[in-house]
């Protein structure tokens, strides 16, 4: 069974850490897996601005670190404590939603998502729904919101083309990603009215966002043309596109912020790794390859490490902030294709969808081994388990604060 409380995290990260110091190329692991050592890279170069801590988004709550925008992640808020613990799996080509049991790694239901093509399942910011997104038919779409106490599915709501989302840090706005669109939709969380939209017009395929840690700008994600755009949330207007140095040669998908607030990362499907950005000025300041089809980050519960999902060869890359180094990759035994997922609350098992193989992934990342692999349905992608530690969720499949 998988522990469900928070006590293990200090532990955890020590073992963790431990464990990332890989040996040989090649050597088999418990699981059967392989571990592949990894020499430190050299094209990062470290920040010299500090992480904003003053002048706040209005209504944001202050960060609990200085030194970390994650501290609030250490224990699960009394909001979730009547909230069952489950992982939901949205299956795209499918059109269900596939509900597992993390601690028997069992089906307990399926239904269907309400709308021809879900692809994330996103914590609300009050950590009170879960809401599925629904971005097709074209022109249309819908949110099917998600009962974490009972697990079970509401009526879909009508939302045009929400490809992903994300809640702004002040509560105030659901911002749905509408790629086909290609805008940037803000709305009342509540009674889903639609208030403001930034159109992207440059960014095709907008898709993956964070968050400053003063929470008063985003960095987004262009899938299709190879760029990223700078969005003030404080004055939701665009400010600036950025060009990857690889152009249409590149694929930014899933964004992350380090800790400490100085560092964005974006996962790069096309060139295999991840670049990273100034948080300060936005600039590129360097790119790190980890394997083939980078695509989901995930930073540990302890804020020590970040997950890495290579799709495309079935591994895990482990990024540590302290040497702002790789200083692990780990192979699926019998392969797989790792996409989006989230940690468990207690920090030790990594769940992750297996977009092309129809299947989820329990992965404890303290022995490094296998615990499950599961059948889902067809395309599984953005999953969630829940609940996950944290004051608030800023969306996609629970990027908590």
């Amino acid at each position: 069974m998988i522990a469900r409380g928070t006590r293990s995290v200090s532990i955890l990260a020590l073992m963790l850490l431990a464990g990332c110091s890989a040996g040989p190329a090649g050597t088999v692991d418990r699981a059967g897996g392989t571990t592949t050592a990894v020499a430190p890279s050299t094209t990062v170069v470290a920040p010299t601005t500090v992480a904003p801590q003053a002048n706040l988004l209005p209504g944001m709550p202050p960060p609990l670190s200085p030194a970390d925008v994650y501290a609030g992640t250490r224990e699960l808020s009394p909001a979730v404590a009547d909230h069952l613990p489950r992982v939901y799996v949205p299956n795209s080509e499918s059109h269900t939603i596939t509900v597992i049991d993390p601690a028997t790694f069992q089906i307990v239901d399926s239904y269907s998502a309400g709308g021809s093509e879900p692809q994330h399942v996103v914590p609300s910011y009050d950590l009170q729904t879960l809401y599925a997104n629904n971005d097709l038919p074209i022109g249309g779409g819908s949110l099917l919101p998600i009962d974490p106490r009972t697990g079970k599915a509401g009526e879909p709501i009508p939302v045009r083309d929400p490809y992903n989302m994300y809640f702004t840090p002040d509560g105030k706005y659901a911002l749905v990603v509408a790629e086909a669109d290609r805008s940037l939709d803000f709305y009342d969380p509540h009674t889903w009215e639609k208030l403001h939209a930034v159109a992207v017009p440059d960014c095709g395929g907008v898709n993956h966002m964070d968050f400053t840690a003063d929470g008063r700008t985003a960095l987004v994600s262009c899938e299709f043309s190879g760029r990223m755009a700078v969005v003030d949330i404080a004055d939701l207007r665009l400010l600036r596109m950025v060009d990857l140095p690889q152009g249409r040669g590149a694929m930014p998908q899933d964004v992350k912020l380090s800790p400490d607030g100085r560092t964005f990362y974006v996962a790069d499907m096309a060139t295999n790794g991840i670049h990273v950005f100034d948080a300060n000025t936005f600039d590129n300041t360097g790119f790190v390859q980890t394997g083939g089809g980078t695509h989901g980050l995930y930073v540990t519960r302890d804020s020590k490490a970040m997950l890495i999902t290579n799709r495309h060869e079935g591994t895990i890359s482990v990024w540590d902030f302290a040497t702002n180094q790789l200083v692990r990759k780990w192979q699926i035994p019998g392969g797989g294709s790792p996409d989006m997922g989230n940690l468990s609350a207690d920090g030790r098992v990594f769940w992750v969808s297996g977009r092309h193989h129809g299947e989820v992934y329990a992965i404890d990342i303290v022995e490094w081994k296998l615990l499950a692999r599961i059948p889902v349905g067809r395309g599984a992608h953005g999953l969630t388990i829940w609940p996950q530690p944290g004051r608030y969720s800023t969306g996609h499949t629970g990027v908590m604060r």
